[in-house]
């Protein structure tokens, strides 16, 4: 319909398309795509004024100057490693992110992994699927009450893992360079990396997935763990150097780890990470309850429906856009 809106869905992973449509009603034309990169949905955006994005990218300077109309690009999780923000700020394009519509969810995840870890659950039920009922297999175990928890990060899901941490009795350690030694209380005690990789039993990853992360969990770093420590990443994928993951659960540097991501995501199969006894892997799934669901729909494209209707999106990533942007806000 003439003098609507375009926006473009660049991928998604739900079933219905109905709480997108009515949000945008009588706004602009929806364009839903399943697609992975830019080249096979930038000929559809070409001419779009909002792209809606999930997974799809990375979306580069290159790909923006390809849609000149485009006021923002809202992207339905937290992450925006996938975008490059300054390339969008140059451009006048407003990114936003849901920050946090799954912060329960990927704590709670996380956690359950740490027990599962501890507890050796996932080992113990593939025993008993395999006809065994023995528990020397699992052995050694520790109590988790008294042990110690590292988190690499202290965000808002970070946090949360630490409150779940301390109702069990755990000390929390965290390595965070923008949080200050005591500005949440008594959540857990702020240190070095050294000192956390040293000292954790537990070792959860929430760092954001930039530059000085990627790879962050090296040769040199699973060095540093206890060879009885076990790695939790609920975060991003490729802040774990896969190959040295393997390399450090073969030389036994550590004992174990419970991965919801990976690097690269899927993980190929077969892949020497699959098939171990001390490590658990899911598909990305700690962002996922019905809950968060209904939060992760409605936060992009109420984000571009405050835009084409003039208004300051809530949840800007590339705030320096602001007094500059195509959609002249």
């Amino acid at each position: 319909m003439a003098g609507k809106a375009k926006v473009v869905l660049t991928d998604y992973v739900w079933e219905s398309l109905d709480v997108e449509k009515k949000t945008l009603a009588g706004l602009a034309d929806l364009v839903p795509m399943q697609t992975k990169k830019p080249d096979e949905f930038l000929k559809e955006a070409a001419d779009c004024d909002a792209l809606l994005n999930t997974y799809a990218g990375p979306i580069t300077a290159a790909d923006m100057a390809k849609m000149p109309k485009c006021k923002i690009i809202a992207r339905y999780g937290i992450g925006v490693d996938t975008i490059d923000l300054e390339a969008a700020t140059q451009a006048g394009i407003i990114v936003t992110n849901n920050p946090t519509y799954c912060i329960e969810e990927v704590a709670e995840h996380a956690f359950s992994m740490m027990l599962a870890c501890a507890r050796k659950i996932a080992f113990y039920d593939r025993l008993v699927r395999a006809g065994r009922w023995e528990v020397p297999p699992g052995k050694p175990m520790f109590r988790v009450s008294g042990s110690t928890l590292g988190l690499v990060g202290f965000g808002n899901i970070a946090r949360q893992v630490a409150i779940r941490a301390v109702a069990f009795g755990m000390k929390v350690l965290f390595a965070d360079p923008f949080v200050k030694a005591g500005q949440f209380g008594d959540l857990g005690t702020k240190c070095e990396l050294e000192q956390l990789f040293r000292e954790s039993d537990y070792v959860s990853l929430h760092p954001p997935l930039m530059a000085e992360t990627r790879k962050m969990m090296n040769d040199s770093t699973f060095s540093q763990m206890k060879p009885t420590a076990f790695l939790i990443n609920c975060g991003r994928g490729p802040l774990v150097d896969t190959d040295a993951l393997v390399r450090a659960l073969d030389a036994k540097k550590i004992a174990g780890c419970a991965l919801d991501t990976t690097d690269p995501e899927p993980l190929p199969n077969p892949h020497p990470l699959r098939n171990r006894e001390n490590v658990i892997i899911n598909p990305h799934a700690a962002w996922y309850s019905e809950q968060a669901m209904v939060g992760l729909q409605a936060g992009a494209p109420g984000e571009v429906r405050r835009v084409l209707t003039g208004e300051w999106p809530v949840n800007v990533v590339n705030r320096a856009v602001k007094g500059k942007s195509r959609a002249g806000l």
